[in-house]
């Protein structure tokens, strides 16, 4: 399928200039596992974003970067608690318990996020050998229905966190496209709002492939090394993961490409937010718009631009915008919906 769609962010291709990164890292040759100059200067643009003390562990993929998240800092007595609709919990196959042996306990939410209040009926149990032990949470910047959470909500979250001892974990899969939505840079609503690891992305947003963890605690990266080695996420020809971040932090590649996604999914909600029987459901934070089609047309409308469905029960479908998406897309898309609603 070479049409561009609206599927997933997942199906877009290689933004040019990460592919020119690692067309120029594939130049010669370069000690491999990481000990090479790519990696080292990917590191060090990491750094002058979050900070000198942040440690830089490259992974292959997101659900591996999650997975080493969740192992450099909690034990297997310990549950990992979720929003009910977050990506380790309903996308991941089991993977973040399998490796960790944690157990992950879900949330309920509306909107994707975690309030305090639905957080703190979960906090019980700690001293009894009976209950595995909350040590962590985890949520989703941009969530899993497309909404973001502000600064002022993730730092109320930190503090419960960390009042009652655990740890706190952001999932950051589509993190640029939060920071373009937010108008941050990415240390204020990660590192300096209580975040002690981060799982950040590119893949969705014009990388090839490649996650990186950023743990902000020197003591809390001790093992590390040794998880994402035993994790299968220690990929021997580093370079080729470390080079695209290069210009992806030193050029803002992340801001424009985010940007653009963004801009195109407000566009689209904003074509059809007036058309007969179409409902937008949440928020339009960052690149993805949950919206509920009369379902005699969504196969139909499929034919022509792929999409997901996200509960067949009420009609309600995912459409997820790209770093190349274009106008002509959105217009076109736009212009099916009111054809099939007339």
């Amino acid at each position: 399928m070479s049409k561009r769609g609206f599927a997933s962010d997942n199906n877009s291709g290689i933004h040019p200039a990460i592919l020119k990164a690692i067309e120029i890292a594939n130049i010669g040759h370069a000690v491999g596992y990481g000990d090479d100059i790519y990696t080292e200067e990917a590191k060090r643009l990491f750094r002058e974003e979050f900070g000198s003390e942040t440690e830089i562990f490259f992974t292959l993929t997101g659900t591996g970067a999650n997975i080493l998240s969740i192992q450099s800092l909690c034990h297997s007595f310990n549950s990992i608690l979720c929003a009910e609709t977050a990506h380790i919990h309903t996308d991941e196959c089991g993977a973040p318990e399998k490796f960790t042996g944690s157990k992950l306990i879900p949330i309920p939410s509306g909107d994707g996020k975690v309030s305090p209040e639905e957080l703190l009926k979960k906090l019980h149990g700690f001293g009894a050998e009976h209950h595995s032990q909350p040590g962590m949470l985890s949520i989703s910047q941009v969530t899993e229905m497309g909404t973001v959470y502000s600064v002022s909500e993730i730092k109320e979250l930190a503090g419960i966190v960390h009042q009652y001892g655990m740890f706190f974990h952001m999932d950051g899969a589509r993190i640029a496209n939060a920071a373009v939505s937010l108008g941050l840079n990415f240390r204020t609503f990660t590192k300096d709002a209580g975040v002690d690891v981060l799982s950040f992305g590119g893949t969705k947003n014009g990388l090839m492939l490649g996650e990186a963890v950023l743990i902000f605690d020197p003591k809390l990266a001790v093992n590390t090394k040794y998880y994402r080695k035993q994790s299968a996420q220690l990929y021997s020809k580093m370079r080729f993961v470390s080079a695209q971040f290069i210009p992806y932090l030193r050029d803002k590649i992340w801001m424009e490409a985010a940007g653009h996604s963004n801009k195109m999914a407000k566009m689209l909600a904003e074509k059809i937010s007036g058309f007969r029987s179409v409902t937008i459901t949440q928020k339009v934070d960052a690149n993805g718009i949950f919206v509920i089609l009369p379902h005699e047309i969504i196969q139909n409308i499929r034919k022509e631009y792929f999409f997901y469905d996200w509960d067949e029960s009420k009609g309600e479908v995912r459409l997820m915008t790209s770093f190349d998406t274009t106008e002509e897309d959105i217009l076109n898309m736009a212009a099916l919906l009111e054809a099939h609603l007339h």
